[in-house]
Order: structure tokens, then sequence, then C-alpha cells
């Protein structure tokens, strides 16, 4: 993480590609691209899908109708302690605030996390409203992005929320196996494997060209012990937003036995209407998928609405 690219300018010099009047936007909304994830994109290429994930653009300071600071609705449905409360039966604690990677989409990209984040000293908060509510039977761990966490932490939070008797089940959402596969370490492959709970992978990988070898290999590390991964994608413009990208990622992606779960409608935040598919060209891209991949390598196709009990499904 210390060697990753940290400015635009640094990212096109590395890239080869001319610069751009793009330093605006870039301060909006900091620049961190992983060298791991960097070798992945294609020198040259202004339309490389994982480029387009991460470069900065003009177009995040154009103000857009619809598109605010919390699409999703996490603050109003923050807790003490980082703990969000959304849907019956489950609690998402946010972990930290730190990523491996600034996706420019970043539903997240405006969230106070030095404010309301569960840092280490205030797990205790978050840790006692799930105690106290026997209906959560299921704990989410989000940021940033928990595996930014070290395997010591990490296996101290799980030992806390294992000792409570009514939570079941527990789930990762994680970017790392996907931009820094050696995260994935034999120490928390243990830690998960030897857990009580039901424990879960949900990754976030957008194109098929993310998938390299050392991320293959980090995805079946994981499976290889039994502990499910589910994937979430986005539907971005110019980066996925063709059947043709999408068969090819879902396909990637069960060959590693992963699930592709969900393709999401994007969360209108703000900076980020430059990545918006039109909903009717995403139900489009659904119906040829539908066509030409097993059903069980389809994603489900949904939106996130604030105040809803569930994730709205779209087709």
């Amino acid at each position: 993480m210390q060697s990753a690219i940290r400015s635009q300018a640094e990212l096109r010099q590395r890239l080869n590609l001319p610069p751009a009047p793009d330093a605006d936007a870039a301060e909006s909304f900091p620049t961190l691209v992983p060298l791991e994830l960097l070798s992945r994109i294609r020198p040259g290429d202004p339309n490389d899908p994982i480029l387009r994930q991460v470069l900065a653009s003009e177009q995040e300071l154009q103000p857009a109708e619809g598109f605010v600071p919390d699409p999703v609705g996490d603050l109003q449905a923050l807790n003490e302690g980082g703990l969000l409360r959304k849907y019956h039966g489950r609690a998402l604690l946010i972990t930290n605030g730190m990523c491996a990677v600034h996706c420019r989409y970043c539903f997240r990209r405006e969230f106070p996390y030095t404010e309301t984040s569960g840092v280490r000293d205030r797990y205790a908060a978050a840790i006692e409203q799930i105690a106290a509510d026997p209906s959560i039977d299921e704990v989410l761990l989000s940021g940033g992005d928990p595996l930014t966490l070290s395997d010591n932490v990490l296996a101290q939070l799980i030992d806390r929320i294992e000792s409570i008797d009514h939570v079941k089940r527990l789930r990762i959402h994680t970017r790392l196996p996907i931009v820094i596969p050696q995260r994935v370490t034999q120490e928390l492959i243990q830690t998960l494997s030897k857990s009580r709970l039901a424990c879960w992978f949900v990754i976030h990988c957008n194109c098929a060209q993310e998938l390299d070898q050392p991320v293959l290999e980090s995805l079946r590390r994981i499976t290889a012990h039994g502990i499910p991964v589910l994937n979430q994608a986005v539907l971005l413009a110019g980066v996925n937003d063709r059947a043709e990208a999408l068969s090819q990622l879902c396909l990637k992606l069960v060959n590693a036995k992963v699930q592709p779960y969900y393709l999401h409608q994007l969360d209108q935040v703000r900076g980020a209407s430059h990545f918006l598919v039109p909903q009717s060209r995403g139900e489009a891209i659904m119906e040829q998928l539908r066509s030409i991949l097993p059903g069980y390598a389809v994603p489900k196709f949904v939106k996130e609405v604030p105040g809803a009990p569930s994730k709205t499904p779209i087709a």
C-alpha cells in the first residue's frame, strides 16, 4: 500500500497517458491505486475498463440532478460505533475508513469515516448493540474495507462477534482479494474456516480483466476451505455496459467457484454521474445475459432505495 499511486499525474505518467485538467476532481476525492491493480491496466489506453474506474474526470465537478452525497441513506441508518441497521436480521459494521483502491464511483466517497467509523476502541458500542438485539443473526463487516485491518485485529473482532449466541452468520465485504490478492493469507482463512459462524466473502469485481491469475488463485484459496464467495458488480458506463463484457466476467467468476450475486444500478453519489447507465439499457443487457448464460451465472439486477426493506429488484 505504501507504494500505491496517489496522484492522477503519476497515474497518467505510469500509463503513458497525456496530462489532463483533472486536478480539481482529484482533490475532491483522493487518488489511490495499488501497483498490483495498476499492472492489469493497458498502458496508453484511456478506455481501459480498470483505468476508467480510477481515473479522475472533470465531469466529477459538474452538478447533476439526483446525485447527492449520501445516495443510499447510510447516515440515516447509522448508529453509535459505526453500526448501520437497514434490513431485518442484519447489522453492518463500518470497521474502518481505509480502502486499497479509491474507485471514482464509490457511493461512500463522502462518508464521514473519521466521525463515525467503528475504529478499534469503538467496536465495543457496536458489539453491545448487536448483543442487545436477538433479532440480529447476521453481521456484515464493511468499510472502507475490513481486510485493510490486520489478521490479528480481524480475528479479535470476529471472536467478539462469535461470543454473541444469536449471531449465526458473518459476511465480509471486501475488494482486497481483487486488488491485492496476496492479502488473502493462510491465517485469515484459518480464522474464518474455524469460526462457529457461517462465514461468507462478498467481493467487488466489475470486469473480467481484474481477474488475473494471482486473483483467481486467491479466490480458490478461499473456496477450497468451504467459504462461499459472492460477487457484487456495479453497472458502469465505459466499463461493463455491454452484455459481452458482463458475460465474460460472470463466466470467469463461476469458473473460479464465485457466485455472480448482484449487478447494481449505480448509486447516484455526487461526482459519479458520468458512470450512469440508463436503467432501460441495464434491463436490455440483463435480457441478453439470460439468453447466453446458465441461470446460476446471471446476477440479480438491483438498486438500493433509501428506506426500502431490501435491495430493490429491477430485472
